[in-house]
This record gives structure tokens, C-alpha cells and sequence, in this order.
């Protein structure tokens, strides 16, 4: 008889949210796996490291480079940090505008989720279907802060700035005729308020037309059911949080369990799973971007009834308004100072976390007391998901693998700070 022994695989670096930097080294037994060793460290950009080198309104823009998929909401857990430890609370416009954005990152998040979920294991038209509707909210996020995807557009004390009265149009050109043009605009007529409430009465049908390409397709069925399952007390022993922990059964939501901003006073529900398998989490976050939609819905209706400012007055750690600025010294000058010194916070240390998409995103800050952090811990949902990674595919087939990385979510910015 010839002996047969393991095998160890090279898996990666590849995977197309991870762009060349997951590398799994794989132990096989023909085609089950008996090990699997995640390596990580090939994307290391050392954000918490560079955010101590920086004044801590500066390190706002790198808060978007972790997960490059969720931008608003890795702001959003740093800026509550900084405002925590300062004592301060942004207006209550400025919290459902941060609410609203959140939960329109939520749905840009999973659409990309399902779009390179569906790829992995060969639902090519998923694909196509989810950036469809990523491009209205995209166009959302250019019109509020000018980038498509890198907004720094939270900021201690409240939001950069309002929200605008228009959108930006469709122009005729050699790729678009007149009526294309009118077709394109004929949402973009209003307000961005106008423009996302056009979306929310729209988004519910997309979401269907999405559970029926997929929810009750055989072939994805044979891939997504009873792989990578995770008992509910296994998941909590593990650090999982967000889908991958209310895929397993436990209703754990900071939405709801540790209210932040204005989330108390709306209205929701927080899907949760029975299996703690890998089709559990995908119909978790089919529900959470419906209920999603509804949020975005209520704070439209609010912040249409409630104009107001959507910044702290009183210019210690909020800059002076343009007008002034071009008018008074006084005013110019407090500008330059605080672009280029920042502000102090007091000395101390503070923890915030936010329900990103994808889990519990925190901050841990250390201040003492100068303009930049004396340290900086990210609390990144990818990087406790990736370790459970060797436990979730011990047993499955080597074509499973793809199918745990993509129900994990995970995107490699975070994972490697």
C-alpha cells in the first residue's frame, strides 16, 4: 500500500476584496482540509501607528483607508472616541445625518458583500446587479463631501457640512444622448434628501429581485448550507460580532444593546440567524439592508421637519465658517491653528464602538493631553472573524474555503492596521 500523508497548499495571496494580501496556508488530506493557518501582515500600512504622529483631526481621513468598503463608519467609531473623551455632543441634526449615513454605508457594504460573495462561488450576475444600485448611494456620498469614497466628512463636534439642495447632474456627451440625460435626471430634480428617498421607495423591490436570483437557488444552497457553522456560545468564545455573531442566534446589536446618536428613537429589528451557518448570514444581511432602508427613511422624514446646525458653534475644536474667515483675522487666524496644530484632549483614556456592517468597530484612545493620541487601538470586527477562519473550514472541502472567506466579509485594510 504507498503511504499517504498531508499535504500542505499554498492558498493566495489572492481574493478579490483582499487584493492579493490574504495568504492561507492550507493542510489537506486530499481534498478536506485538517488545518488551516491564515497569513496576514502583506497589506501593513500602520495606521494606528501614523495616527500617533498626527493631530487627531488629521488621522480622520485614515479612518476610511481601513475598511475601504464602510468609509463613514470607521469615522464614526474615531470621531465618538474624540468626543467621548472631550464631553461634547454634536447637534441633534448632525446625529441623523451620521445615523442616515451609516446606515446608507450599511447597504454600500453588504451590496459589495453580496456582489464578491456571489462571485466567489459563481453567481456571476449578482455581481452586476448589486453595483447598480452601490452607484446612487456612491453618488450620495460625492454630493455630501465631494469623494466617491474617502469622505472625511464626520469631524468632532458634528458633520463637515450640511446637506446639499442639489445633485449633481447627468451632462449630454458623446456616450449619452437627451433623452438618456432626462432619463438619468429625472431623480435628481430635489435635494439629496429628495434623491435617497427616491432610493428607499425603490431599494425594497432591488432586494427582491436579489433573494430571487439567489435565496432559493439550488446551486448556491449546495454551496452556502451547513458550511462554516458556528454555535451561538462558540461565536461569543471567539470575539465574532455583527452578522457573523447574529448568523449564530445571538441577538447582539450596539444599536440596540448600547444606543448611540439618535438610534433609540428609531424604529427597527435585528435579524437574527438559527444555524450559525454560512446562508444564515447571508439572510441576515438581506434583512438588515431592509431595515437599513427603513432608517434611512425615518431620519429623511426628520431632518426634513428639523433644519438646524450641524456643527458645534464656538471654535475650539470646529473650524470658523468660510464667510468669516474671509472677513476676520481673528477668524483666519483660529483656522490656521486648528488645521495645522489641532486641539488638545484632555488626559485619559476612552473606548468607543459603533455596529459597523461588519461588526463591532472600536477605538481605544489614550490621551496625555497634547494635540496627538499617546496611542491608538483599533478594535477591527475582520481581524477577530479571520481568526475563527482555521475552525470554520477544518472538514470542508478545499472550494469551501472561498465560500467561509466570503460569508466572513472580511476586507484586508482593517485587518492589517
Amino acid at each position: 500500500m504507498a503511504e499517504i500523508r498531508n499535504f500542505t497548499l499554498n492558498f493566495g495571496p489572492a481574493h478579490p476584496a483582499a487584493h492579493g494580501v490574504l495568504r492561507l496556508v492550507l493542510e489537506m488530506d486530499g481534498e478536506v482540509i485538517v488545518r488551516a493557518d491564515p497569513h496576514v501582515g502583506l497589506l501593513h500600512r500602520g495606521t494606528e501607528k501614523l495616527a500617533e504622529s498626527k493631530p487627531y483631526n488629521q488621522s480622520i481621513g485614515y479612518m476610511d483607508r481601513l475598511d475601504y468598503v464602510s468609509m463613514m463608519c470607521n469615522e464614526h467609531g474615531y470621531v465618538l472616541a474624540i468626543e467621548k473623551l472631550l464631553g461634547v455632543e454634536p447637534p441633534l441634526r448632525a446625529q441623523y445625518i451620521r445615523v442616515m449615513f451609516d446606515e446608507v454605508t450599511r447597504i454600500l457594504n453588504h451590496l459589495m458583500w453580496i456582489g464578491a460573495h456571489g462571485l466567489d462561488v459563481g453567481a456571476m450576475t449578482m455581481f452586476l446587479y448589486a453595483f447598480r444600485e452601490r452607484e446612487d448611494l456612491i453618488d450620495a456620498y460625492e454630493a455630501v463631501s465631494g469623494s466617491r469614497m474617502h469622505a472625511t466628512y464626520y469631524r468632532p463636534g458634528g458633520v463637515g457640512r450640511d446637506l446639499p439642495d442639489s445633485m449633481p447632474k447627468y451632462e449630454v456627451s458623446r456616450w449619452r444622448n437627451e433623452k438618456d440625460v432626462r432619463r438619468l435626471n429625472s431623480n435628481r430634480e430635489g435635494s439629496l434628501l429628495d434623491f435617497l428617498e427616491d432610493f428607499t421607495r425603490r431599494f425594497p423591490a432591488c432586494v427582491d429581485e436579489y433573494e430571487t436570483l439567489l435565496t432559493d437557488n439550488r446551486i448556491w444552497k449546495q454551496r452556502l448550507v451547513g458550511i462554516g457553522v458556528v454555535a451561538p456560545e462558540r461565536a461569543l468564545q471567539l470575539g465574532l460580532s455583527g452578522p457573523m455573531l447574529r448568523g449564530s442566534g445571538v441577538e447582539w446589536d450596539l444599536r440596540k444593546k448600547q444606543p448611540y446618536e439618535v438610534y433609540d428613537r428609531l424604529d427597527f429589528a435585528i435579524p437574527v440567524g438559527v444555524n450559525g451557518d454560512s446562508y444564515d448570514r447571508y439572510l441576515v444581511r438581506m434583512e438588515e439592508m431592509r431595515q437599513s432602508n427603513d432608517i434611512i427613511r425615518q431620519c429623511i422624514e426628520w431632518l426634513r421637519a428639523n433644519p438646524g446646525p450641524v456643527m458645534l458653534e464656538g471654535h475650539k475644536i470646529t473650524p470658523p465658517h468660510r464667510v468669516d474667515m474671509k472677513q476676520d483675522m481673528e477668524a483666519l487666524i483660529q483656522h490656521f491653528k486648528l488645521m495645522t496644530e489641532g486641539y488638545s484632549l484632555p488626559v485619559g483614556e476612552v473606548y468607543a464602538a459603533i455596529e459597523h456592517p461588519k461588526g463591532e468597530f472600536g477605538c481605544y484612545l489614550v490621551s496625555d493631553g497634547a494635540n496627538k493620541p499617546y496611542r491608538l487601538k483599533i478594535r477591527a470586527p475582520g481581524f477577530a472573524h479571520l481568526s475563527a477562519m482555521d475552525e470554520m473550514v477544518r472538514g470542508h472541502m478545499l472550494a469551501d474555503v472561498v465560500t467561509v472567506i466570503g460569508t466572513q466579509d472580511i476586507v484586508f485594510g482593517e485587518v492589517d492596521r
